[in-house]
C-alpha cells in the first residue's frame, strides 16, 4: 500500500491577480475560494443558513441525499443552501414550493450514512451570500446561475463599532437568561473580532429564535448597517422572551421543589415512625385495624370464616391494584358492623309512660297501645321482632311517636323515607362487582347506630315504588319478617346478618297503597287527628314555646291568647294535624317581630281579632252554610286520608215528565253504585205512596255532592243520599241538624263503616251534636276517648226505617 495515500492533501494554490490591481503584484489565495458560477441547490425549509458558520445537518429527503452524495465524489464540493418560501394556503400539496432568491454558498466538510436507507449526517461549512440569477435545471436535482454577494471591510466604521458594542452587550444578556448560547459566543469570539461587524450580525442572527422569515430578511440585508440594527431589534425581542421563560421556569421549579421537599420530608416521617414502631407500611396498618375492630366483635361462623379469607387475600394483593381497594372496602364494612354488639334495654313502664306523656299531647289510646306493647316485651324480657305501623294524616306525629319509644326503652334511632324508592338495591344493596357499590339501606343503619338492636323508622311506607329495577316492597318481606329477618342477605356483604333484634316501625298515611303480605306482617296502630281542644293544648304547651324559641323571642314579648288560637285553628288548620297549624304561628311570630323591630322593643298580645291581620282572609269558613234544614239536603261524615270531613249531599228535581236520575260531584265507581241503590231503595220503600212513586215518574232527579273539583269514593254515604232522596220525594226536611253515615243496602240494612273516630272529630268540629251510626259501629264509638264523646248525642240504627223515623 502507498503509505503517502493516508497523508492530509496539501490544498492546491494558483497564481491570480487581484482585480483592480495595477502595479502587477502577484499573490497566493486558494482553489477552494474561487467559487463555481452555478450551484446545485439544496433547499431548506425552517430556518437559513448564515455565512461563516459550520452547520451539522440530517438530511432524509432522497432527492437531497442524492445530491449532497453526488456532489461528495466531484471535485467541487460546493452546494447552494437557499430557504423555501412558506406555502400560501390553499397551495396544493404536491406543487413545489417557490425559493427565496438569496442564498448561502456551502462546502461539505463531512458527510456520513450509517445505512443505505437511514438519513445521512452532514457537516458543512458556509461561506458566502449569493443571489439566484437563474434557473438551469429542476431535475434531477435544482441547478441555478448564481451572483456572489462580497461584504466590504469596515473596520474603520466607528459607527459600526458602536452597533457592534450594542450587539455583544444583548448577546452576553441573552446568555445570562440562556446559558446554551455560552459556548458558542466563546467560539465566536476567539475566530472573530469587533474588526468584522457584518459576522457579527450574522452570529447574532442564528442565536436567536426568529422564524423563517425574519433571519430570512436578516440573510437578504446587505448593508451591514440596516442588518445591525435589524439584529438589535430581534435581540430585544429574544431577550424578552427569555425573561418569560426564566420567570416560568422559576415558577414551576418553586412548585416542583415544594413538592419534592414534602415527598422528602413525608418520607422521613415515615421511616422515623416505623423505625419507632409507630407506624406500619399502609397494608399492614389495615389488616392491623381490622384484627383490632374484630377483637370486639362476637362474629358468626359464616362471618368469621368469610373475614379471614378475606384478610389472608388483602396480604397477598398488592396495594397498587385496584382489586386492593374492592378488598379492603369490604372488609372495612364487614368489620365496622356491630356483630354481637347490644345496647341494653330499659324495661321501666313508668319511665316510658313520663316520656310518651312528656313528648305528646292527647292521643291517649295510641300511647295506652304502645305501652301494652312494651309491657309484653319486658314480660317476656326481649323486645325484639317487633314491627308497628302508625298510620294516620300528616302531622298527628307518627315520626316523633317513634323517636319516644326509642328513649323509652333507651336504643339508638335511625330513620330513612322509602317513599319514592324505586330499586330494590336500596334496600338490599348492591353487587360488589359495581363501580361504588355499598350495603343497603339497613345494614347502613345497624353501622350508624353502633349496634345491632336499634329502633329503625321507615317513613311513608305507603309511598314506596316499584320500576323495572326492581321492587323494594317485595323486598321489604324479608327485611319485616321476624321469621326471616334472623338470616337477611344482603348483595354486597354476602353474609347473612341478624336482624331480628331490630324494633321496626313503620309510618303511613294510609293503608290501602300498602301491598296485603307486607301489612300483614305489621302491627298497625291507628293515629286519627286531634280535635280543637286537643290542638289548642298542643300550641300552648309544645308549639308556641318551640317557635318563640326557634325565634328569638322571649315568652313576655309574645303573648298568643287562646281565643286567638281557636281563631286560627277553626279559620285557618282545620286538618287532622297540626303542621299548619304550627307554620302559621310561625308566620304570625315573624310578623310581630318585624313590628317590633320597627317600633323598637315594644310587647305584643295576639287576640282573635288580630289574626285576620296577620294572616290574612279565612281560609276555612262555617260548614253549616245551610243555617237550618232544607228539602234535599243532608249532612253526611267522611274519612280522608288529611283526617274525617263534613260533607253536604244535595238532591233537587226538575219535572220532565218521564223519570230519570243523575249524580255528579266526581263520585268514584262505588259512591256511584251507592246512589243507584238509594234511589232503588227509596222507590221501593215509598211503592205504597202514589204520590211518591208519581214524583219519581214525571221528574229527573239529579244528586249532588258539592266540592266537584275533590274526588270522592267509597260506601259509607249509602244512607246519606237515601235520606236525601226520601227528603226530596216527600218534600220535607229533616227535624233538625244531623250528621249520619253508613253503607245501605238493596235491602233497607244499615251495614257498619270505618273512620267513627275520624268521622266524629269532623262532625265536632262542624258543632254538628245529633250523629247517626249504623248499630254495629256502637262499640267503635264506645272506645273514643271521652273528652271526644263529651256533648254529642249519637243513635245507632240497623235499617233505614229507623234512620227515616230520627229524621224525620
Amino acid at each position: 500500500m502507498d503509505k503517502d495515500k493516508n497523508k492530509p492533501q496539501e490544498p492546491q494554490q494558483v497564481e491570480v491577480l487581484k482585480k483592480g490591481d495595477t502595479s502587477q503584484e502577484k499573490r497566493l489565495i486558494l482553489v477552494r475560494d474561487v467559487f463555481p458560477r452555478t450551484l446545485p441547490i439544496v433547499p431548506l425549509y425552517n430556518r437559513p443558513v448564515f455565512p461563516k458558520m459550520t452547520v451539522p445537518m440530517i438530511i432524509d429527503d432522497e432527492k437531497t441525499k442524492k445530491l449532497l452524495i453526488d456532489t461528495t465524489k466531484s471535485q467541487s464540493k460546493f452546494v447552494g443552501m437557499v430557504l423555501n418560501k412558506e406555502r400560501p394556503e390553499g397551495q396544493d400539496q404536491d406543487q413545489k414550493p417557490e425559493m427565496h432568491s438569496v442564498g448561502v454558498i456551502a462546502e461539505i466538510l463531512q458527510i456520513a450514512q450509517l445505512a443505505p436507507e437511514a438519513p445521512i449526517q452532514v457537516l458543512i461549512g458556509a461561506m458566502e451570500r449569493f443571489s439566484i440569477q437563474g434557473i438551469i435545471h429542476e431535475e434531477p436535482y435544482i441547478l441555478a446561475k448564481v451572483d456572489y454577494i462580497m461584504e466590504t471591510e469596515m473596520a474603520g466604521n466607528e459607527e459600526l463599532k458602536a452597533y457592534s458594542l450594542s450587539v455583544i452587550k444583548s448577546i452576553k444578556e441573552l446568555i445570562q437568561l440562556n446559558p446554551l448560547h455560552k459556548e458558542e459566543l466563546s467560539l465566536f469570539m476567539s475566530r472573530s473580532s469587533l474588526t468584522e461587524p457584518g459576522r457579527l450580525a450574522d452570529f447574532a442572527a442564528a442565536l436567536t429564535t426568529a422564524s423563517g422569515k425574519e433571519l430570512q430578511e436578516i440573510l437578504e440585508t446587505i448593508s451591514i448597517r440596516a442588518r445591525l440594527k435589524k439584529v438589535l431589534l430581534l435581540l430585544k425581542k429574544e431577550i424578552d422572551i427569555s425573561k418569560i421563560q426564566v420567570q416560568i421556569s422559576k415558577q414551576i421549579d418553586e412548585k416542583i421543589s415544594k413538592q419534592q421537599r414534602e415527598f422528602f420530608l413525608r418520607e422521613q416521617l415515615r421511616a422515623i415512625k416505623k423505625e419507632l414502631g409507630l407506624e406500619k407500611e399502609g397494608k399492614e396498618a389495615e389488616v392491623e385495624r381490622f384484627e383490632k375492630r374484630l377483637k370486639e366483635l362476637k362474629l358468626t361462623d359464616e362471618a368469621s370464616e368469610r373475614i379471614h379469607e378475606e384478610m389472608e387475600k388483602l396480604r397477598l394483593i398488592e396495594p397498587a391494584s385496584p382489586e386492593f381497594n374492592v378488598t379492603r372496602n369490604y372488609l372495612d364494612w364487614l368489620t365496622v358492623l356491630p356483630w354481637g354488639v347490644f345496647t341494653k334495654d330499659s324495661y321501666d313502664i313508668k319511665k316510658a309512660f313520663r316520656i310518651l306523656n312528656r313528648d305528646h299531647y292527647g292521643l291517649e289510646d295510641v300511647k295506652e297501645r304502645i305501652l301494652e306493647f312494651l309491657s309484653v316485651g319486658i314480660m317476656k324480657g326481649n323486645i325484639a321482632g317487633s314491627i308497628l305501623c302508625f298510620v294516620g294524616p300528616p302531622g298527628v306525629g307518627k315520626t316523633s311517636i317513634g323517636q319516644s319509644i326509642a328513649k323509652s326503652i333507651g336504643r339508638n334511632f335511625y330513620r330513612f323515607s322509602v317513599g319514592g324508592i324505586r330499586d330494590e338495591a336500596e334496600i338490599k344493596g348492591h353487587r360488589r362487582t359495581y363501580i361504588g357499590a355499598l350495603p343497603g339501606k339497613f345494614l347502613q343503619a345497624i353501622k350508624t347506630c353502633k349496634s345491632a338492636n336499634p329502633v329503625i323508622m321507615l317513613d311513608e311506607i305507603d309511598k314506596i315504588g316499584a320500576s323495572y329495577q326492581g321492587d323494594p316492597a317485595s323486598a321489604l318481606l324479608e327485611v319485616l319478617d321476624p321469621e326471616q329477618n334472623r338470616d337477611f342477605l344482603d348483595h354486597y356483604l354476602d353474609v347473612r346478618f341478624d336482624l331480628s333484634n331490630v324494633f321496626f316501625i313503620c309510618t303511613a298515611n294510609q293503608l290501602d297503597t300498602i301491598p296485603r303480605p307486607l301489612l300483614d306482617r305489621m302491627e298497625v296502630i291507628k293515629l286519627s287527628g286531634y280535635i280543637l281542644q286537643e290542638k289548642l293544648e298542643i300550641a300552648r304547651k309544645f308549639l308556641i314555646p318551640k317557635q318563640l324559641k326557634a325565634h328569638g323571642v322571649e315568652k313576655k314579648q309574645i303573648t298568643i291568647t287562646n281565643d286567638a288560637l281557636k281563631e286560627i285553628i277553626d279559620g285557618y288548620a282545620r286538618e287532622a294535624g297540626v303542621r299548619g297549624l304550627e307554620n302559621h304561628i310561625k308566620k304570625i311570630i315573624r310578623k310581630s317581630v318585624k313590628k317590633m323591630i320597627e317600633k323598637k322593643g315594644r310587647k305584643f298580645t295576639i287576640g282573635a281579632k288580630e289574626v285576620d291581620s296577620l294572616l290574612g282572609k279565612r281560609i276555612f269558613t262555617d260548614d253549616n252554610y245551610y243555617k237550618k234544614p232544607q228539602v234535599g239536603v243532608v249532612m253526611g261524615l267522611a274519612w280522608t286520608s288529611m283526617g274525617g270531613d263534613t260533607l253536604y249531599i244535595e238532591a233537587t228535581n226538575v219535572t220532565t215528565g218521564k223519570q230519570e236520575f243523575k249524580q255528579t260531584g266526581q263520585l268514584g265507581s262505588v259512591m256511584v253504585e251507592s246512589s243507584e241503590i238509594a234511589y232503588t231503595y227509596v222507590r221501593s220503600f215509598l211503592d205504597k205512596d202514589k204520590k211518591a212513586q208519581e214524583f219519581f215518574n214525571k221528574n229527573f232527579i239529579h244528586l249532588h255532592v258539592p266540592a266537584g273539583a275533590t274526588p270522592k269514593d267509597g260506601p259509607s254515604a249509602g244512607v246519606t243520599m237515601a235520606i236525601a232522596l226520601y227528603s226530596l220525594a216527600i218534600n220535607k226536611p229533616v227535624k233538625k241538624m244531623v250528621a249520619m253515615t253508613g253503607e245501605l243496602s238493596l235491602t233497607g240494612r244499615i251495614m257498619p263503616i270505618g273512620g267513627v273516630k275520624e268521622k266524629t272529630i269532623a262532625a265536632k268540629r262542624a258543632k254538628i251534636v245529633e250523629l247517626i251510626f249504623p248499630e254495629e259501629n256502637k262499640k267503635d264509638f264506645d272506645e273514643l276517648p271521652a273528652h271526644i264523646r263529651k256533648g254529642l248525642k249519637p243513635q245507632f240504627v240497623s235499617t233505614f226505617k229507623q234512620a227515616v223515623n230520627l229524621c224525620f
